[in-house]
């Protein structure tokens, strides 16, 4: 197991457990450090709480007392936590430093670290240069925003193996020295503005993913978006730009039919079973970022031909924050619902309503046992309501449509929970077809993180 060396700090505040605090805080203590553990939500009775204290750790639950930075020389701060948090605004007036756990992470492992971040498309990038990665023999492990802990990855990677790390923009804020060796920067919209305050201090933070890069590692940039070309110009990497519409002598792109790294054919266009310009985008992405890191022709076209969410049909859409978020729009009537409510044993935060033909819902009571919430919309919204009163759900949102419907449900939701899309009707009260409802879901997923 690897262990933190020339770690700098002696005594170290955890703020939040959840996943990642937990294992940032065994990490610790394997690397023989004091740890002293906050957080405002946890009892003394929580499991986690009464291991991590047989481990050697100092937790304080329940509040945020100030006097649990005394003595503390560094922060490793749960990436959620906004830093208007009263600890953390005390900590800055003392000059604690404040980091995030891909920072431990990226000192533990000893292996070649490939980061991707961006506002949209961050998940499918990832498990694109993953997968190809692992269809070309090429020995290579994943974590990350993801919803894998990259702590518990890195403390167990080897010299010879390839970390495959998805960022957010609020891990990101909280590095030193973090280094990839290879870089993703997909996309930069307004995103989290609530958190960040404005868009330049969201690209600033998009762009610690290359900070710390040299002369020697690389940078995949998109050439087409403004927003990344302008901050790629301050990275000291070598950048291997990627796009849809111009040819990228250093990277990757396309013309009519093929798709090509630098002068090299890669794939066929029409071999590729993903659709839409924005996952064309991040295949590119994804191609670089497998060629840098050693996969093969074969293995690249062998995913590109195979790799696919179906699309808008119980279609797995991302790991947010430990909710894992569905999409089947398609489900445009009772039947299909149930079958979706079927596939799940977890919580369930389910989104439904569109075109109102008259029906009830009843029947769909006997498949609501997980679901801990609805959040109903459309023409349907008052019947899905009393349908979900009748099955005993406390938990009832109404929204102005599915966009909306998403950040509601994201704020009934918590950890371990699935948010589910089935809407158990037609949609064209609001969107003209189910296709258009699903990727207006999909798009408005993308903006939590």
């Amino acid at each position: 197991m690897n262990k933190l060396v020339d770690f700098p700090y002696s005594h170290v505040l955890v703020l939040g457990l959840a996943k990642s605090g937990t294992a940032a805080t065994q990490v610790l203590l394997d690397s023989g450090i004091h740890v002293r553990v906050n957080d405002l939500k946890a009892n003394n009775e929580d499991d986690v709480v009464q291991e991590l204290r047989t481990l050697g750790a100092e937790v304080v639950v329940g509040s945020h007392p100030l006097s649990v930075l005394d003595n503390i020389d560094l922060i490793v701060k749960n990436p959620g936590i906004p830093y208007e948090n009263v600890i953390l605004k005390e900590a800055v007036n003392r000059d604690i430093p404040i980091i995030t756990e891909i920072e431990l992470a990226s000192q533990l492992a000893e292996g070649t670290i490939i980061g991707i971040t961006g506002s949209n498309g961050k998940t499918t990038t990832t498990m694109l240069i993953y997968e190809m990665l692992i269809a070309s023999e090429a020995p290579v492990k994943l974590a990350g925003n993801i919803g894998i802990v990259a702590t518990e990855v890195a403390k167990d990677l080897g010299q010879d193996e390839r970390l495959v790390l998805e960022l957010s923009s609020f891990q990101l804020m909280g590095i030193k020295k973090f280094r990839p060796k290879i870089a993703v920067l997909l996309n930069i919209f307004e995103a989290h503005l609530d958190y960040h305050k404005t868009l330049d201090n969201y690209k600033e933070a998009k762009s610690n993913i290359f900070l710390n890069q040299l002369e020697d590692d690389y940078l995949i940039y998109n050439a087409d978006e403004p927003n990344v070309s302008d901050a790629s110009r301050k990275a000291r990497s070598i950048k291997v730009p990627f796009s849809v519409s111009v040819k990228q002598e250093n990277g990757a792109w396309v013309d009519s039919e093929n798709l090509y790294f630098k002068e090299e054919r890669v794939i066929a266009l029409k071999d590729i079973v993903l659709v839409g310009t924005h996952n064309l985008e991040n295949i590119l992405a994804a191609v670089c970022a497998a060629k840098l890191s050693g996969a093969t022709n074969k293995g690249i076209s062998k995913v590109l031909k195979t790799f696919s969410g179906v699309t808008h049909r119980l279609q797995f859409i991302a790991n947010k924050n430990e909710r894992l978020i569905y999409n089947d729009s398609k489900a445009t009537n009772i039947l299909a619902t149930q079958k979706a409510l079927s596939s799940f044993a977890q919580p369930t935060i389910l989104l439904a309503g569109g075109l109102d033909r008259g029906n009830g819902f009843d029947d769909l009571i006997p498949y609501l046992k997980n679901v801990k919430g609805i959040v109903v919309f459309g023409e349907t919204a008052e019947k899905l309501k009393n349908t979900a009163e009748k099955a005993g759900i406390n938990a009832i949102t109404h929204a102005e449509n599915v966009e909306d419907a998403v950040i509601k449900a994201y704020g009934m939701s918590e950890p371990g929970d699935v948010i589910l899309l089935s809407p158990a009707c037609a949609s064209w009260d609001q969107y003209k077809t189910f296709e258009e409802r699903g990727d207006m879901f999909i798009q408005a997923v993308h903006t939590i993180e």
